[in-house]
């Protein structure tokens, strides 16, 4: 019996946390991707250094997912990010959490 609840506690809690493929998928989907890449600088930078630049920054996560949704300017040079306002505050903050833990 207590191995049975074990196993579903630990069922339920793997379930709850996004997977990095998911929310590289996720990324994918909201056309994130057309202008970013994990690795590299495309039109904007890389996830990677998007993750350095926030990496001692407590409230880095909270900004990133308003970011996401609303877009900014003048942070990583003169082409700003567009809005994104098909992304809800549950998937922006996913996006935010997975790239800000690009290495």
């Amino acid at each position: 019996m207590k191995k049975t609840m074990i196993l579903a506690a630990s069922l339920a809690a793997a379930a709850a946390i996004p997977s990095a493929h998911a929310s590289a998928d996720l990324a994918k989907a909201k056309a994130c991707m057309a202008c970013h890449t994990v690795a590299s600088k495309l039109v904007g930078p890389s996830y990677k250094d998007v993750a350095a630049k926030y990496a001692k920054d407590a409230g880095a996560e909270a900004r990133l997912a308003l970011k996401i949704q609303k877009g900014s300017s003048g942070t990583w040079g003169p082409i700003p990010m567009p809005a994104n306002p098909q992304v809800s505050d549950a998937e922006a903050k996913t996006l935010a959490k997975w790239i800000l833990a690009q290495k």
